[in-house]
């Protein structure tokens, strides 16, 4: 066969095979689309209706995906106000008027590339043209709840073909990549090393300082201190310290004071409870870093005192290396 043959034949043939499998494909699971979903969950059943795909959709003024018919996308569960992420890269195009009434979530867009066509709803994007890569900022949820109260606030992700996306959206790594990264993340807004409290006329923060028994002593009742007060203001944004699973409330002072809320977070090799804060759910994933709640008002309770977050590990071990290592993230 003479080269030149050879060559356009060779050519035709890379043709045909990239056209098969474009080669964005060996991405063949979609990146994570919501913060504070890494797993992309997909919403389950609530008095609006089920995220999955081919839910029955109810008729009826004011439901959810109304009209009837079945359901032609999948809902991925995403708090009002999250960080939003491309789950391929491609060519942006919109906005897409889901609901064509204007009302606070008609809003989205569509991408196209890496083989892949979907819309993506009820997300206000940063841009409506051009290029995105896969995991770069997309946008953010839009206020679903302020629409459909009560509903689990979700993106609808719907095919361009209508075809089923499920397969796409289950991660192709474990749902926890920080299981590596041993370092916790700053707690509290204002602390970024997450030092810790000294010592005040209600006590130490350091693990194992002792525990003054008495009326209205922080920490009282004697015996020695199992955790760690890491210091931050009354009412700061506190973050998780890692990714895993949300449980509770924990009520450390059993007495329904200003400051007897918690929760505990179980993942990524860890379990920690964090008391004196009000989180934003008992239940559910949270990722490392996100928002995870508010610090409660502590100088109520004790005035004077450092306020402080009270961190415990579940084992009751001591968790002061782990919060050093934030120090290493901050710099």
């Amino acid at each position: 066969m003479p080269a030149l043959s050879l060559v356009a034949l060779v050519s035709l043939v890379s043709t045909v095979f990239a056209n098969i499998h474009p080669p964005q494909q060996q991405h063949r699971h979609w990146a994570q689309i919501c913060s504070g979903n890494p797993t992309n969950r997909i919403r389950g059943c609530d008095r609006y209706g089920c995220g999955h795909f081919g839910a029955d959709r109810h008729s009826g003024k004011g439901r959810h995906g109304g009209g009837g018919g079945k359901h032609t996308g999948v809902d991925v569960i995403c708090a009002d106000g999250a960080t939003v992420y491309a789950p391929f890269g491609g060519q942006l195009s919109g906005p897409i008027r889901f609901f064509h009434n204007g009302n606070a979530i008609d809003d989205g867009v569509q991408i196209r590339g890496s083989g892949y066509c979907v819309k993506l709803v009820c997300i206000h994007p940063i841009r409506y043209q051009g290029q995105i890569r896969r995991g770069q900022v997309l946008g953010r949820m839009l206020p679903m709840q302020r629409v459909f109260p009560g509903i689990t606030s979700h993106i609808h992700v719907e095919n361009c073909d209508h075809s089923d996306p499920t397969h796409l959206l289950k991660p192709v790594v474990p749902p926890f990549p920080q299981y590596k990264d041993s370092r916790w993340a700053t707690l509290c807004s204002g602390n970024p090393t997450n030092e810790i409290r000294g010592c005040d006329r209600y006590g130490c923060g350091y693990y194992g300082a002792p525990r003054h028994s008495g009326k209205g002593r922080h920490g009282g009742g004697g015996g020695k201190h199992t955790g760690v007060d890491v210091i931050c203001a009354d009412g700061a944004t506190v973050y998780a310290p890692f990714s895993g699973q949300l449980s509770g409330p924990v009520k450390f002072f059993h007495n329904g004071n200003a400051i007897d809320d918690g929760v505990q977070i179980r993942g990524s090799g860890f379990c920690v409870k964090l008391v004196c804060i009000h989180p934003i759910r008992y239940n559910g994933r949270i990722s490392k870093g996100q928002v995870l709640g508010r610090m409660l008002p502590m100088q109520r309770v004790f005035p004077g005192i450092t306020s402080h977050i009270h961190v415990e590990n579940c084992d009751h071990s001591d968790p002061t290396r782990n919060l050093e290592r934030g120090k290493v993230e901050s710099v």
